[in-house]
């Protein structure tokens, strides 16, 4: 009996693990990835804000979508950011949250959606330089009661002219 009662607890320990590594890796969570080592990158492994500063044209690729979406990001060296969609006369204001290794965490909103008319949203991402473009991993959480509030997405940036 007391052999039975161990295997359960271990099985009960397992499952609880395993669905926490796949909370964290579907939420965007990108710490356990290793560092890029590319020429865009100062130093191996460290990243500021003066290495993203100027205006990145982002396009944006929701997670099991085929559409695209697209913004302008414009990055200060003072963490004075903001996102410009084509169709909106207003700039989204971004706060950067953090600096630290080789990645830039962002948080936005709420804001109106661009993917969803009529709901608020509000972001959270975090951004590499790798080979000279901006990648991103977005975790956009939407104002709704409904079982879709969250989505992820992917995003490539590359410097404006």
């Amino acid at each position: 009996m007391r052999g039975f009662v161990c295997i359960c607890c271990v099985a009960v320990l397992v499952g609880c693990a395993s669905d926490t590594d796949e909370a964290d890796t579907a939420a965007g969570d990108t710490a356990g990835m290793p560092p890029t080592n590319t020429p865009a990158t100062p130093t191996a492994g460290t990243i500021s804000l003066a290495d993203v500063a100027g205006t990145w044209n982002v396009r944006g690729m929701p997670e099991g979508s085929d559409s695209t979406f697209t913004y302008q990001l414009i990055a200060d060296a003072d963490s004075t950011w903001g996102i410009k969609f084509t169709d909106r006369p207003d700039t989204v204001r971004v706060q950067v949250l953090s600096v630290a290794g080789d990645s830039i965490v962002t948080e936005a909103g709420p804001y109106p959606s661009t993917l969803r008319r009529g709901v608020q949203v509000r972001t959270r991402s975090v951004f590499r330089l790798q080979g000279g473009q901006l990648i991103g991993a977005t975790v956009a959480r939407y104002t709704t009661t409904g079982a879709d509030s969250v989505l992820n997405i992917r995003s490539e940036g590359t410097r404006g002219q």
